[in-house]
């Protein structure tokens, strides 16, 4: 498995880290493993939110001294051809 793409949101508020993690994931295969800095405690709330409505899942929260990192594996493109 490849190492995760690092998005560093730190020092943005609201709603940055969640634009940010919606740009990266764009790209990313499904099921890409993705790590979310984030300083914006309202992070905790808006990413799971965002992984729930673009089919992802959050793996791990972990805070340490208020800095927020997320673990997030990218769900299936809606815009890939399905059989």
């Amino acid at each position: 498995m490849s190492d995760p793409v690092v998005i560093d949101a730190k020092g943005h508020r609201c709603p940055v880290p969640s634009l940010k993690l919606m740009k990266a994931m764009e790209t990313a295969p499904p099921g890409a493993r993705m790590v979310l800095l984030a300083t914006d405690p309202m992070a905790r709330i808006d990413v799971p939110f965002l992984m729930f409505q673009k089919g992802g899942r959050v793996i791990e929260i972990e805070d340490a001294d208020g800095l927020l990192r997320f673990t997030i594996a990218t769900g299936a493109r809606r815009d890939a051809p399905t059989d």
